[in-house]
């Protein structure tokens, strides 16, 4: 469904009271403004959250670009305000660590950005990121293989723990030297930093999870005080400390778990498209096409957030200085203006590409080649086991506004006869 209500019955936490997910109805309550333009769908809507604030809701995609393609006006210095407010107890846990996150990358508006920006993006060069896929293509290859032999004995595999959850943390440690923990701990710490500044979260877990948030935020401090690689290059352009903590903490979050992320939902979606998967076996699609409409259809982003650095005007709809623009870019993927069949998995539709999974314009996606390219080998490398298993257990995602976060895919092998059942109409 496109939006999770609170149960009025509960004591929920104060927040945004509407939860974006990636397809299905509009909530109660959701009125799209009047269009001006005269197109289909409708773009702008006002929605309310529990501490009366209101936000503008933004979902056709031309505005969605308008808004990402002006910084100045639409400012990204809200990208890490808290969804749910942080009680002052959970701030004192974060400040003993002495958590700080100042505008580094996704919330940076400033002067500095663009110089950050540049030497993560020499981190993640196309040409080094390309330099690992033969890499993490034997890798890939030999997991499957183990997981394969499993699904012949019988035995459920889970397609999350036991191929996707730490493959793109595993890339990227190839390609920025990071602290020598173990995949475990920085799981932990990825997931609590996606759930205490976006998740809808009572008093009790964002003490919980300001803990774990904290205490590896300490992790990266030390280990920012002397490391090599972009570490030094940072440090070295006379970057802050806290700056330096700040490029790491995007890194691991936005670096490597969106992109497990992504894969799990990504070969949900394929197990269920036998067509699709036939066609990638036979040769018939490029797994490059199936990323991007996978992109489309499954972006572990739902939406991001602006905010009016001034009063402007958008799709013909007064914006107040200081608005709180909530850029739905999952629904920006569905619109009829953008590919033909929106609601369909056509790899190499037309406007396929031009989903907004990863952003526009001057902070769109520093690390997009790279979770290209690790998806593509997870398809080419899993269509053949994806052709022959059925779901067991789909992903569970929680409530979020911004990330979908899946945990367990399980899978077994279906029975001969099934395979090609679960191929869909028209694919």
């Amino acid at each position: 469904m496109l939006f999770r209500l609170w149960d009025p019955a509960g004591s929920e936490p104060p927040g945004l009271t509407w939860l974006p997910d990636r397809a299905g109805f509009e909530p109660p309550g959701l009125t799209w403004l009047p269009d001006r333009a005269g197109s289909e769908p409708p773009g702008l809507a006002w929605l309310p959250d529990r501490a009366g604030r209101r936000h503008l809701l933004v979902g056709r995609h031309a505005l969605v670009r308008e808004v990402l393609a002006d910084p100045e006006t639409y400012r990204p210095d809200n990208a890490l305000d808290a969804v749910t407010p942080i009680p002052v107890s959970a701030l004192r846990i974060l400040s003993r660590h002495g958590f700080r996150l100042p505008p580094t990358l996704a919330n940076n508006g400033g002067p500095s950005h663009p110089g950050i920006r540049a030497l993560v993006a020499d981190a993640l060069h196309p040409v080094r990121v390309e330099a690992q896929r033969a890499w993490l293509t034997g890798l890939v290859r030999r997991r499957v293989a183990g997981l394969a032999t499993r699904l012949r004995a019988g035995e459920p595999v889970d397609l999350y723990a036991d191929l996707a959850a730490d493959l793109p943390l595993l890339v990227l440690a190839r390609l920025v030297d990071l602290p020598a923990d173990g995949v475990a701990v920085v799981k932990e710490f990825s997931r609590a930093a996606l759930e205490l500044f976006w998740a809808p979260v009572d008093a009790a877990r964002q003490r919980t999870l300001a803990e774990v948030v904290g205490a590896y935020h300490a992790v990266l401090r030390r280990f920012a005080a002397g490391a090599d690689g972009l570490v030094g290059r940072l440090r070295d352009a006379g970057h802050d400390p806290d700056v330096i903590v700040g490029a790491l903490f995007f890194l691991l979050v936005a670096g490597q778990e969106t992109t497990s992320q992504f894969l799990t939902l990504l070969m949900h979606r394929l197990a269920n498209e036998q067509g699709v998967t036939a066609a990638l076996v036979a040769g018939a699609t490029k797994p490059a096409d199936v990323v991007e409409e996978g992109l489309r259809l499954e972006p572990p982003i739902v939406t991001w957030r602006r905010v009016a650095g001034r009063a402007t005007v958008l799709g013909g709809e007064p914006v107040p200085a200081g608005t709180s623009v909530v850029l739905w870019l999952a629904r920006a993927a569905l619109d009829p203006a953008v590919t033909p069949r929106p609601h369909d998995f056509v790899p190499g539709q037309r406007g396929s590409r031009r989903h907004v999974a990863f952003g526009a314009g001057a902070h769109r996606c520093v690390g997009a080649h790279l979770a290209r390219m690790e998806a593509a080998v997870v398809v080419a490398e899993t269509a053949p086991l994806l052709r022959r298993v059925e779901v067991v257990k789909a992903p569970w995602c929680p409530d979020n506004l911004t990330f979908r976060m899946p945990d367990t895919l399980l899978v077994a092998a279906r029975s001969a006869g099934q395979v090609g059942a679960g191929q869909r109409p028209g694919r």
